[in-house]
């Protein structure tokens, strides 16, 4: 019997060949009707026997395409019309509620790598080739339905050739947005550093197109530095290999002491220098290509000034055609780091790029393809959480992941019972939670979805808030969402928090470590109460202190500070970060350990600013404290002279962990991957576990149940390094300390109050020896572990979170 089926399919639904594979789908299971592109979704008409539709329906929702997402499929059954074939409609643009997800870019598809390196193909060699299943999406989207008139190609009519193949509901290219030709699409350009305006050569044709992909292999060999625009931005691009030309790199770009992300031409090469497993090498070649952080390999060959004093190195493999073309022609490894001088966006714009970079690159190979949205490439990396189970943890979001929705709890107001169930019946209003300061990425939502933003940076430099403000309209255009809350951090000094409160909407101030927290548990669909464990560099206390070390007993709505490490003074505030030596003068003073001869002779390297920051303590002058963990592992950096003169956030702490695989500061640069080792987590240092008798208000949020006194750690530290044990050895002695006391709060949580849940958040989780083993003890000991998922554990993550909690409606 025939039967009529009307299909709406929602998710990431457009610009992934979803038409083209509803129709051979329609074919093989003998189904007549049609399929239409609209605003809100992929609607289908589909007529043919009951058994064939079932079998239609049944591979649309589970065999969509590889790029593809789907989020529903709506059935309603509907009169026959009824119809003798099936057909593709052109796109619904009179639809009014836009709710259709942007597919994010994808990397350059087998097909098309294929195709550009075979000498009889028509596109051998285009720099732009691309079908459906790969190049530019959301980068190149000026509107929805997503068509070529919305898009930054517009302005590239397409030849008779392209216009078959796009009309051709068979061909690999039906609909392919950007599909274009040597004779119909964009084209390279040249230009010198510092040339005329006017002096800019283009590669129009395939022998022009090469001759400058020639110039920019001769630049690169040459040790210079060539500005390569890619589907985000720019990138700079030099020599992997040559120390000069990344020394270079780092003096004109200000980027002191960073490791420099390298593309590599394949996965061959990527094992020449690094341990590649299984889940790193899906990383590494699925569709999203990010950069991931990979183990060196003992015994390759790092140029110095690559990633000095590190075990990983962060490497991707090429995305784009132009890329791909670069490394097949140069051979060896490229450095691709982001196009732009140290803490500013990345340049997306040719003219711009001639301004911002002439004093950073010496020449720019550009193109004449617009990118509409600003993008880094994101970065990956793969964690061991088990024996012979791995888990991908996000360090950042852009390229490839963002604006891919992270779902909302549903209903959730955060809490269950009747108030939620009623709550659940309510439609959402939309929330724009604004963010952090450093890291930022914003969020806004729709429903039961969470667009967050792609890494943005750190909104103190004006131009990134400007950027801040431009990705925001284009969220809020391209998604049509007009919010009606704004959710921002506490701190009163955040640009961010600022910009919230000029707002003429209702705002929710949410406690930054309590955002951490709640971005795990809804990525984890999780509603019943968590041991919460936040440990970072900086966020703004319930009691206008620096806090860092938490542990917080909480859900979506509420938090109770239960544990947190014991203040300790930051001479000079923020100057205690770019100086870490102050912070352990600050350590060493709190815990009363000045006076052992290992700290005297850090006192001695000081100078005169040991007297200095002793009177800031006792006058209380610019002094703030802290309970941070990321300033305890500067000061550890400091004492043990492995990182006293920080280059960038956080290298104290990166190099501490570093350490650990070597035999002394000075080996650094010989820094071997450290192996995930169960055994040595008992040779450790103690953090002691104490009742907090001085608490420093009377509200559960800037009080709490216990602390953690690390004052054991650097007494241990001090004897250790007076005795001559090795500074690996005791690096790990501090890591494991930490590890230790992750373990023993959870087991007092748990004791106390029935939690077994323990959700672990905070930028100092990106260190994978602490993350790993905390999450091996924790594991051993029977709890559940919940980390972040999508998002990183950093700040990255934070915007998601107050969006969570503003939408719970309660944050006291």
């Amino acid at each position: 019997m025939v039967e009529a089926l009307d299909i709406q399919v929602t998710g990431i639904v457009q610009g992934v060949g979803f038409r083209p594979f509803v129709y051979r789908l329609a074919k093989k299971y003998l189904i007549n009707g049609w399929v239409l592109n609209a605003s809100d979704g992929v609607f289908i008409h589909a007529e043919g026997e009951a058994a064939h539709l079932d079998g239609f329906v049944l591979e649309l929702a589970e065999n969509p395409p590889a790029a593809a997402l789907v989020e529903e499929v709506s059935l309603k059954e509907v009169p026959l019309e009824p119809f003798d074939s099936f057909e593709i409609r052109f796109s619904d643009a009179s639809a009014v509620e836009k709710t259709t997800l942007i597919s994010p870019d994808l990397a350059t598809c087998d097909d098309c790598a294929r195709e550009l390196f075979d000498a009889g193909d028509r596109r051998y060699r285009y720099p732009f080739i691309n079908c459906t299943n790969c190049g530019p999406r959301f980068t190149i989207i000026d509107a929805l339905p997503y068509d070529r008139k919305n898009t930054s190609m517009a302005g590239f009519p397409m030849c008779p050739q392209c216009t078959e193949e796009y009309d051709d509901p068979l061909d690999r290219r039906f609909h392919a947005q950007p599909d274009a030709c040597f004779l119909c699409g964009p084209c390279l350009s040249w230009k010198e550093a510092k040339a005329s305006p006017d002096d800019i050569t283009w590669g129009a044709t395939r022998e022009e197109s090469d001759a400058l992909l020639a110039r920019a292999v001769d630049y690169l060999e040459r040790g210079k530095i060539v500005a390569v625009k890619g589907l985000g931005g720019f990138h700079l691009a030099c020599d992997a290999q040559n120390a000069s030309a990344l020394a270079t790199l780092r003096e004109r770009k200000r980027r002191k002491g960073q490791a420099f992300a390298t593309m590599m031409a394949d996965l061959g090469q990527v094992r020449e220098y690094c341990e590649v497993n299984d889940a790193e090498e899906r990383l590494l070649t699925g569709a999203q290509h990010p950069i991931v952080l990979c183990k060196k390999k003992m015994g390759a060959h790092f140029a110095p000034g690559l990633a000095d004093g590190l075990s990983e190195l962060g490497v991707m493999l090429p995305y784009t055609p132009i890329q791909h073309l670069l490394a097949r022609d140069f051979g060896k490894p490229i450095v691709m780091t982001s196009g732009n001088l140290h803490d500013e966006p990345i340049v997306v714009d040719d003219e711009e790029a001639y301004e911002v970079l002439a004093d950073v690159a010496d020449a720019f190979l550009g193109h004449n393809r617009s990118i509409v949205a600003r993008y880094d490439d994101s970065v990956m990396r793969v964690i061991r959480v088990a024996d012979e189970v791995f888990s991908v943890q996000c360090i950042r979001r852009a390229r490839g992941y963002a604006p891919m929705p992270v779902p909302l709890p549903k209903g959730g107001q955060g809490g269950g019972g009747p108030a939620a169930a009623e709550d659940a019946l309510q439609p959402r209003p939309s929330v724009f939670a604004a963010g952090p300061e450093q890291k930022n990425c914003f969020c806004l939502t729709r429903g039961d979805e969470a667009f967050v933003s792609q890494h943005i940076g750190d909104l103190e430099n004006v131009e990134t808030f400007d950027a801040w403000l431009e990705s925001k309209e284009r969220f809020e255009r391209l998604f049509e969402i007009g919010p009606q809350l704004v959710a921002c951090d506490r701190h009163p000094e955040y640009l961010s928090t600022k910009w919230a409160h000029s707002q003429d909407l209702p705002v929710t101030e949410v406690q930054h470590h309590h955002a951490h927290i709640v971005s795990v548990m809804a990525e984890n669909k999780l509603e019943a109460p968590v041991a919460g464990i936040a440990f970072d560099g900086t966020g703004y206390g319930a009691d206008g202190r620096i806090w860092g070390g938490e542990v917080l007993l909480c859900n979506v709505q509420a938090f109770e500070r239960f544990a947190n490490f014991a203040y300790v003074p930051m001479p000079g505030g923020v100057a205690a970060v770019k100086n870490p030596l102050r912070m352990a003068f600050g350590v060493l003073w709190a815990f009363d350990l000045l006076d052992h001869p290992v700290a005297q002779r850090l006192v001695a390297d000081m100078g005169d600013q040991a007297a200095v920051c002793e009177q800031m303590i006792d006058k209380g002058i610019n002094t703030p404290f802290t309970s941070s963990v990321g300033r305890l592992f500067d000061a550890a950096s400091a004492i043990l002279g492995v990182c006293r003169s920080p280059r960038y956030e956080g290298e104290g702490a990166i190099l501490l962990e570093a350490a650990m695989a070597v035999s002394s500061p000075a080996d650094t640069a010989l820094s071997a991957p450290l192996e995930f080792d169960r055994a040595s987590i008992h040779d450790s240092y103690r953090i002691e576990l104490v009742k907090n008798t001085a608490a420093s208000g009377s509200t559960a949020e800037d009080t709490s149940v216990l602390l953690f006194d690390a004052a054991p750690v650097f007494a241990a530290l001090l004897e250790d390094m007076a005795a001559g044990v090795e500074t690996s050895r005791i690096a790990r002695r501090f890591h494991n300390a930490f590890v230790q006391a992750v373990s023993e709060v959870a087991r007092v949580i748990k004791l106390g109050y029935g939690i077994e849940t323990i959700a672990l958040s905070g930028g100092v989780f990106m260190n994978r020896y602490l993350i790993e083993h905390a999450v091996e003890s924790l594991t051993c000991e029977g709890f559940t572990v919940a980390l972040n998922r999508e998002l990183p554990p950093n700040d990255g993550c934070i915007s998601f979170g107050q969006a969570v909690v503003a939408l719970a409606g309660k944050n006291e």
